[in-house]
């Protein structure tokens, strides 16, 4: 089978379809791989479009969004795209497979909570979505605009555009703060808590001198428990030893008493005398002799061991004092009341001393890693510093650039890079600076509207209108230097009127000549220059039903820009300027 030859160069969400969503019953939204404009009344249901594809790119699950009396939402998109492409490469990882040249994807959200989502005919982890979603749409909307006017985010927008010439030194710089960071921890640690090593030292010191002192051997207490006993019972163990030993080899004193050892004697002679008569009496004659020989042997050793026996009460006595100091040492530092353990401790207690007595030192080694450090970032703070400003140059060229195709030719934006004071930061040239894990800069947006103007932050310095297209531009700007197949704005154009509001049209439909763009617009002026103009409109039930989502069309499209104009779509004077933007954005396409 010949392969399927792709529509287009990159990848295009061509349709999505809707369903159970916020006011939306159900609807299919058909995208133009260029300039789209959502359009419609105010509460239409234009921003279920936004997060309607949110959703398809793994934003979160909100069961309030389902549609009251629906089980679940269900939103499917289908994006078209090359086999080779990175979105469809990480998709077939995942095990999906494109559909003749497109992915398929879907998102259910049920009124519970739960959260599915589906890829290529697999159902897959919802985080897939946002990692394709990283190749495929970048969304921009009125909250990203209000979050661009934090300096925070104005320094994050800076190292994104600056890409890699930020990146590599923003890694090495971070690295160093965390280890700079781990090593003050440890530093604070062993000098605030130098009082209690020294005394945990002293205490460690006294057991390992009152162990040393009575010089404790391995199972030491066990031995002489056992010769204790043996002492404290000589004279009793020594009597049972001699009459064992006159019970089995007789007492010399008494030739009359009997033994045992003669009486196994007479047996084994009796036996002998007639054992060749048969051979199994001959066997028990040869076992009574290992008896006798058994017997023999026993007597002797009971006789030596009554003769080795001591019984002196000062071994004793010696025996009984070394136990003692045994017993105090097993009680203090034997957790198992033993010597062996009363030794593991001394061990223990050795290396952590060493390991206490060793603090001084590692105070000095740390102090110099700190210092050493506290230099290398120093270092790459400035080389993160240069970065930026060289990045900052070019990006506040860039937005400036737009701004004068935005209606603004005279306006001026500037990046004000200083670097954050703390009054318990590090001294450099005599200000004590911020050190903090993206570096030292506070990065801030300035802007001069026009000739004379000083620049102020774009917060202050700008009126709803002038905002809103300098917002666009660095929106601009990144599509340029993070290019992504599609861009979603959602009424980035709010307080933008006028010739400026044909020129923000103008913008983007440069924009989609390289990129899919989808807007969700309450303005003719940009809705005009679009490719496809959808519009959104209730029913008189409150919902957006499957017709609910029209593609605007020759009269249809003049009757929706019209209304967009004056309020009514039958107007004269809006039909009028109606056509005359549409034939405006078509000369200038």
């Amino acid at each position: 089978m010949a392969p399927v030859k792709p529509r287009y160069r990159r990848p295009v969400l061509e349709e999505m379809r809707i369903r159970s969503l916020g006011v939306i019953d159900d609807a299919v939204v058909e995208l133009s791989p260029g300039f789209t404009a959502v359009t419609g009344e105010t509460g239409a249901g234009k921003t279920m479009v936004v997060t309607s594809l949110g959703l398809l790119l793994g934003g979160r699950a909100d069961p309030a969004l389902v549609r009251i009396g629906a089980k679940a939402a269900v939103v499917e998109g289908r994006l078209v795209m090359r086999p080779d492409a990175p979105a469809a490469l990480r998709a077939e990882e995942a095990g999906a497979e494109l559909d003749d040249g497109a992915l398929l994807i879907s998102r259910t959200v049920s009124a519970e909570g739960r959260s599915r989502a589906h890829v290529g005919g697999r159902s897959v982890p919802v985080g897939l979505l946002g990692e394709l979603a990283d190749d495929l749409v970048a969304v921009h909307g009125q909250t990203d605009q209000q979050g661009l006017l934090r300096p925070a985010r104005q320094r994050q927008a800076l190292d994104r555009y600056a890409g890699d010439a930020v990146a590599v030194p923003l890694e090495k710089y971070g690295s160093a703060y965390r280890r700079l960071r781990a090593v003050a921890v440890e530093l604070e640690e062993i000098t605030t808590r130098a009082r209690e090593r020294a005394q945990e030292a002293d205490l460690l010191r006294f057991g390992l001198d009152e162990i040393a002192a009575v010089e404790p051997v391995a199972g030491e207490d066990t031995e002489l428990a056992a010769e204790a006993e043996r002492l404290g019972h000589a004279e009793s163990l020594a009597s049972a030893a001699q009459m064992g030993h006159a019970a089995l080899a007789g007492n010399p004193e008494d030739p009359e008493s009997i033994d045992a050892n003669s009486l196994v004697a007479g047996a084994h002679r009796a036996l002998e005398s007639v054992r060749s008569h048969d051979p199994a009496l001959g066997a028990l004659a040869e076992r009574i002799g290992e008896l006798g020989i058994l017997l023999a042997d026993v007597a002797g050793e009971l006789a030596g061991y009554a003769d080795d026996l001591d019984a002196d009460p000062l071994r004793l006595a010696a025996v009984e004092e070394r136990r003692a100091a045994l017993t105090q040492l097993t009680r203090k530092y034997g957790s198992a009341g033993t010597v062996d353990a009363v030794l593991e401790w001394a061990e223990q207690g050795a290396a952590r001393l060493l390991e206490l007595d060793g603090d001084d030192e590692r105070i000095t080694e740390l102090t110099a890693e700190r210092d050493g450090l506290r230099s290398e970032l120093s270092l790459l703070a400035q080389a993160l510093t240069d970065a930026r400003v060289e990045a900052a140059t070019r990006f506040a060229s860039a937005v400036t650039e737009e701004l004068a195709s935005l209606a603004m030719p005279h306006a001026r934006v500037t990046i004000d890079i200083r670097q954050a004071e703390d009054p318990e930061g590090v001294e450099v040239d005599g200000r004590p600076v911020a050190y903090g894990p993206s570096g030292t800069d506070e990065v801030e947006l300035l802007l001069a509207p026009h000739p004379g103007a000083q620049p102020r932050p774009i917060a202050k310095g700008a009126s709803g209108g002038e905002l809103s297209r300098v917002m666009l531009a660095v929106e601009v700007v990144f599509a340029g230097s993070d290019p992504v197949p599609t861009y979603l704005f959602d009424e980035v154009d709010a307080g933008v009127g006028g010739k400026a509001a044909v020129e923000v049209g103008r913008r983007l439909a440069k924009l989609a000549k390289s990129a899919q763009v989808v807007v969700v617009t309450h303005l003719p002026q940009v809705a005009a220059f679009a490719d496809r103009q959808l519009l959104v409109e209730k029913t008189n039930d409150g919902s957006v039903t499957s017709s609910g989502v029209t593609v605007l069309e020759g009269e249809a499209r003049i009757r929706e820009l019209s209304r967009m104009l004056a309020g009514h779509e039958d107007s004269v004077s809006a039909r009028a300027h109606a056509e005359e933007l549409l034939a405006a954005a078509r000369a200038d396409a």
